[in-house]
């Protein structure tokens, strides 16, 4: 049970980092809060991933009530998050970043939008973590909750010192770890969408 839960774990950090990708993000965060003071570039990080916490730890816990409520079936989720998942990553693939990461000209509050929603807790976040809670043991949705809870606080101290980590990674370092990242959520999103049309396929 332990080494599963381990397993679990493991795997959980890795989808959730390759996802929302820390390092690659904190370019975008040093790009939108540059000019900023520190004091105010710190509470803008800790709102931005205060919430992004907040909505992937409700997608977590109501995963199941979500899927009742709307009629929605897990191999439905798995199929649809691995198509979303896989695009990402395929446009990461490509050193590009994704079009549900990309912020509007009318957002006024940057912490809420576009850091939060969409680039922290996208549509592919936010499925990734339905779908490692929505047929988990309490156990392994408290693990999941962790493992995010983890990755915010790497996130947070990735952000804090932002302009040192970008000037020392350099562009080509980003494009390399933009590569990467796309490359590893390019397979959970195929694994997800085999495991969504498995599921399907066994249903009917």
């Amino acid at each position: 049970m332990m080494n599963e839960l381990l397993q679990h774990a493991l795997t959980v950090f890795l989808g959730f980092f390759a996802i929302m990708n820390p390092i690659a993000n904190t370019a975008v965060f040093v790009g939108l809060t540059g000019e900023e003071k520190p004091a105010t570039q710190v509470k803008v990080a800790f709102k931005s991933l205060t919430i992004t916490f907040c909505i992937i730890l409700t997608f977590s816990i109501l995963g199941n009530t979500i899927f009742h409520l709307f009629g929605i079936t897990l191999p439905a989720l798995r199929v649809t998050g691995g198509i979303l998942v896989f695009l990402i990553g395929y446009q990461m693939l490509h050193g590009e970043s994704s079009g549900m990461h990309k912020s509007n000209a009318d957002d006024t509050d940057i912490a809420v939008s576009p850091l939060a929603v969409p680039i922290l807790a996208g549509p592919g976040t936010i499925a990734t973590a339905m779908n490692y809670s929505a047929t988990g043991s309490l156990q392994e949705i408290i693990v999941t909750i962790a493992m995010f809870a983890i990755l915010c606080l790497i996130t947070f101290i990735c952000f804090i010192f932002g302009q040192k980590i970008v000037k020392f990674i350099g562009t080509s370092g980003l494009s390399i770890v933009t590569r990467l990242m796309g490359l590893i959520l390019a397979v959970i999103g195929t694994q997800m969408l085999i495991e969504g049309v498995s599921g399907a396929i066994k249903t009917f």
